[in-house]
């Protein structure tokens, strides 16, 4: 495929097209769950400058992977609205320029990693990178199944920085693993309804696609927002919280699953996308919840 011609950018386009090939707003829920899971994660009080490499090598992995994913993509972005604009489909980079730079940030982060916290953490974190591109981002285009594979790497990061704390993955980790997975799919689903005429432009099989009245979409959405409001409780069933966290914990479950239930009673993409900011911001408050309940059970 021969590469994109387009006139020079500026000296500060440049660099910020990198910026934008990381995703930052993807890293922002990176950036919590790692904290949570290194700060929950630590027997008696955090190392800061432990958490401060964790959390700039996780964010080099992340970015990384966003890149090489965006490289792999990049045809399908070209034909999408939501992403033409990306680097590559706009011809800010060359698709050899975000390969380099997304190959070379995963490789550092997980070396940093190693280096700063343990191997089981650069482990986890080259996990992440592997089941994105090898595995999620080739089945989007095959099944709609591939949100479901998608949800496991976009679960690990609270596991890496849990794991670069306390050198093991116990029952906390899997507990926070379980919190993210569940929530990804009414966050996930609410923007695939959003943007579903995008994705079948691109050949892209999220369920919307497939599911036009989206009776499937929505069951979906309900259930697993319901199933959420048990699963962020665990974290007093096994003795990571307090009762407080657990009621905390009900509460906020039980708001996001009426955003579900009311979104799915009209379907519009005005409520799917309040659905999908219901989610952005469910997850740092529960986080943050949690955190406080550790920080104040001391």
């Amino acid at each position: 495929m021969n590469e994109t011609r387009v006139d020079p950018i500026s000296a500060f386009d440049k660099p910020w097209a990198y910026v934008v090939l990381t995703k930052p707003d993807v890293t922002f829920l990176v950036v919590i769950t790692t904290v949570a899971g290194f700060y929950l994660g630590s027997v008696g009080p955090p190392d800061w400058i432990r958490l401060l490499c964790t959390l700039g090598a996780t964010l080099l992995v992340a970015g990384g992977t966003a890149a090489l994913n965006q490289y792999l993509e990049r045809e399908m972005d070209a034909v999408m609205r939501r992403t033409a604009a990306r680097p590559l489909p706009s011809g800010q980079l060359q698709p050899r320029e975000a390969l380099a730079f997304g190959a070379l940030s995963v490789a550092l982060g997980a070396a940093w990693l190693w280096v700063a916290a343990n191997w089981l953490s650069a482990a986890v974190a080259l996990s992440s990178t592997v089941l994105y591109l090898g595995l999620y981002t080739p089945l989007k285009t095959r099944t709609t199944l591939s949100t479901a594979v998608g949800a496991i790497p976009g679960a690990l990061p609270p596991m890496i920085g849990w794991a670069a704390a306390h050198g093991t993955l116990s029952l906390g980790a899997w507990v926070l693993f379980a919190i993210l997975f569940v929530w990804q799919f009414p966050h996930f689903m609410a923007i695939a309804w959003m943007y579903r005429e995008d994705y079948a432009r691109a050949g892209i099989r999220v369920l919307p696609v497939v599911d036009r009245r989206g009776d499937a979409t929505f069951r979906q959405i309900v259930m697993a927002s319901a199933v959420l409001v048990w699963v962020s409780a665990l974290p007093s069933v096994v003795g990571m919280a307090s009762i407080r966290y657990f009621f905390g914990a009900l509460i906020l479950g039980m708001l996001l699953l009426q955003a579900g239930l009311w979104a799915n009673r009209a379907r519009t993409n005005v409520r799917a996308k309040w659905l999908m900011h219901a989610t952005v911001a469910h997850m740092p408050l529960l986080l943050i919840w949690l955190i406080l309940d550790k920080l104040t059970a001391r």
